[in-house]
């Protein structure tokens, strides 16, 4: 294994077994330790990945402690690779129904590290790096790979190079590449390649080393996972081995490919984030891949973020209102700079540019990818590593590097686009088409720039003192960013100890339907059919400044089949779209929930029941 971190000592043998320990390692760094079964254990156990069961403790110098799984690393050698979250003299002892890996005991000596620590969700909807009390904040900027296990070495090392040197930070991937691959790395359900895994553990080790965080999906799409793994005693021993390789890296969990092309997805979902919530003692965030939102999983807690596939804009804008959580959008759109289009969301580089600045005033994270790059309908070329939208993510990275990120929320008080904002410190405004903008601020002096989001250019203009800025971009023809801030209240807010200034309040949302501005205008029919999917439309009943713009999003689910909401459409009118698998026993009753978000930020929802016919 390549790296200090996976530096191994020489066997010590003992008619026992044989254990090693790493030399001395820098905090939120992984180390192996090491055992080898004895021969008679051997014996007893043909497959040791199927029926050995091991587990450490480690007990820090403050007496905390972490367990963690070990896993099966081929022939008689079982590894536990820990990285130590403080400097000292670790201690640990071992548990397994094989003797010769029993109540071994032994300690690892942690070095003080410039390391930032372990990330984790922050602030509500933002992210931090955390190493016990201090948290230094993250900003999420993603790519996608999903053959990142699989590919020529080369070619790997290229990619994740390229990204870095582009400011990525994120790099998400199937850990088994495409279900032919994932054969190669579990021949049998129960029975792992270990050389798979350990060029696995090579290339997360090598993202980490590079700025990089893996974001580990963990099976496909379309049951992918339940194909591999048929019963739950197979995924747990799965779980326990993909946690024992890589908790102790810089790591994300993305649950599978499409929750919701999974037959009982909900379920399955909440049967392996539960595991990783028990097995991961670093407890690093936890999602999952989807169609559209993660969030109909939310309230079975074991998620801490939310993972978007959408460039709807009614939906992210109104979920971040609802959730109090960090939100990913993983898949608004594909770059095609040449490689070619299969998908709907694969799109022109201008397209993606304002679809990432639009997920962005969302409050989301965005994750990139481009067609020629992402290891899906194409190969992975290198040629299409350096794209205008991958250069233009690196203008966007560059940008909110300016800012306090860690603190900016959607902002309502905005005229002629959408804004976050930490109000009276510091506004960001979206200019999408042109025009005149608006911003109400609170009365201050303010620096002002202009920000190209195509080129990265900067243009300063003159200071603006006040509380409404009104002014028009600089150019007619293409999307603008406007900047108001305070420079000196921001360095004077970064000398202080607080990760955050102010705390972020969820709004209440408006159920009584009395206040509602608006009304359910179709579908009216008690019954509705799931084979055809009915119109729908909402209807304003009050006419008023704050309703001059309005985002919608419809939800709907059956709720006796416990398979959580799905998304029916967004926007004042459309066509229900039901899913696969949105429901298992028909007829029955259909829970329709109407959301609507006014140009105010304040949040109204509607409840309608249908009885669902198939």
């Amino acid at each position: 294994m390549p790296s200090r971190a996976l530096a191994l000592l020489l066997f010590a043998a003992g008619s026992t077994g044989a254990q090693s320990v790493c030399p001395p390692t820098p905090a939120y760094t992984p180390c192996d330790v090491v055992f080898e079964l004895s021969e008679a254990d051997a014996a007893a156990h043909p497959n040791p990945y199927r029926t050995i069961r091991l587990d450490v403790e480690f007990r820090s110098p403050r007496f905390r402690t972490l367990r963690l799984p070990g896993f099966w690393d081929g022939g008689r050698r079982f590894l536990v690779r820990f990285a130590p979250t403080g400097p000292g003299e670790w201690l640990f002892r071992t548990s397994s129904n094989a003797p010769s890996l029993d109540g071994r005991e032994g300690s690892i000596s942690a070095l003080p590290a410039d390391s930032p620590g372990f990330l984790q969700p922050a602030n509500v909807h933002h992210w931090a790096w955390v190493d016990g009390l201090n948290r230094k904040p993250h900003l999420w900027m993603g790519d996608t790979c999903y053959s990142f296990a699989v590919l020529e070495r080369d070619l790997f090392e290229k990619l994740v190079e390229t990204r870095a040197a582009q400011k990525f930070n994120h790099l998400r991937g199937l850990v088994l590449g495409s279900r032919e691959h994932s054969r190669r790395a579990f021949p049998e359900p129960d029975r792992p390649d270990p050389a798979f895994f350990q060029e696995l553990d090579r290339r997360v080790l090598f993202m980490n080393r590079k700025g990089i965080v893996a974001d580990l999906i963990l099976a496909g799409d379309e049951n992918h996972l339940v194909e591999l793994f048929p019963s739950p005693a197979q995924r747990e021993r799965y779980l326990r081995y993909l946690t024992g390789r890589y908790a102790a890296m810089q790591v994300t969990w993305q649950g599978v490919q499409e929750f919701e092309e999974y037959p009982d997805g909900r379920a399955l979902l909440r049967e392996i984030g539960e595991l990783l919530k028990r097995l991961d003692p670093y407890n690093h965030p936890r999602s999952t891949h989807t169609l559209a939102t993660s969030s109909p999983l939310f309230q079975d807690g074991w998620m801490s973020y939310l993972l978007y596939q959408s460039h709807e804009d009614d939906l992210g804008a109104i979920e971040h209102q609802i959730y109090p959580a960090p939100q990913v959008n993983a898949e608004f759109a594909y770059e095609d700079s040449g490689a070619g289009r299969a998908r709907a969301h694969h799109v022109d580089t201008d397209t993606f540019r304002r679809r990432l600045w639009n997920a962005t005033m969302n409050g989301q994270y965005p994750t990139f990818g481009n067609t020629g790059t992402y290891g899906g309908r194409f190969p992975v070329d290198a040629r299409y590593l350096d794209s205008p939208g991958a250069r233009q993510m690196t203008h966007w990275f560059d940008f909110f590097s300016r800012t306090r990120f860690w603190e900016l929320e959607p902002y309502f008080d905005v005229e002629g686009g959408r804004a976050l904002a930490l109000e009276g410190v510091e506004y960001v405004v979206y200019v999408e088409r042109p025009g005149p903008v608006e911003v109400l601020v609170e009365r201050h002096t303010y620096d002002v720039a202009w920000f190209n989001p195509r080129t990265g250019e900067y243009l300063r203009q003159k200071d603006f003192k006040g509380d409404r800025f009104k002014a028009q971009p600089p150019g007619p023809d293409q999307d603008w960013v406007l900047h108001l801030w305070r420079e000196g209240r921001k360095e004077s807010m970064l000398r202080s100890y607080k990760f955050e200034s102010r705390p972020v309040l969820m709004q209440e949302i408006e159920q009584n339907p009395q206040r509602a501005p608006f009304e359910i205008a179709s579908p009216l029919e008690e019954s509705l059919s799931l084979r055809t999917p009915p119109r729908y439309a909402v209807k304003l009943t009050r006419q008023t400044r704050a309703t001059r713009s309005m985002k919608w999003l419809w939800v709907g689910e059956v709720p006796a089949d416990g398979l959580g909401f799905r998304v029916l459409g967004t926007g004042p009118e459309g066509t229900f779209r039901f899913p696969r698998y949105f429901a298992r026993n028909l007829p029955g009753v259909l829970a329709v929930r109407l959301y609507g978000l006014n140009a105010n930020g304040k949040l109204y929802a509607l409840d309608h029941v249908y009885r669902l016919l198939p």
